[in-house]
């Protein structure tokens, strides 16, 4: 397992607010405008923005232009290697201290 742990604690601090969670959640279900995302929060467009940038940034969320449109999905290639180094960190931890 490689330890790269400078990457994986961004991640998960991208991760530990509870606005981006919800972004996923919803990301998780379907592919969404900006404009549909913003509908389920009261924050500005720029706050909404950051939010993005920072899942976006982490690999989690892809953005794609269509037209005048930004149109965000989940990347579950992302979600899984993410998924697999948390159970092998907490695997690995599990197993040295027995």
């Amino acid at each position: 397992m490689k330890n790269n742990y400078d990457e994986y604690a961004q991640i998960f601090k991208t991760l530990s607010d509870a606005t981006r969670l919800k972004i996923l959640s919803m990301l998780l279900k379907e592919e969404l405008c900006a404009c549909r995302i913003l509908e389920a929060f009261n924050i500005t467009q720029p706050t909404l923005s950051y939010h993005m940038k920072m899942l976006t940034d982490i690999g989690l969320i892809n953005a794609v232009k269509d037209g005048s449109w930004v149109i965000y999905s989940f990347n579950k290639k992302r979600k899984e290697e993410i998924l697999r180094y948390l159970l092998n960190l907490l695997h690995e931890d599990y197993f040295s201290k027995r």
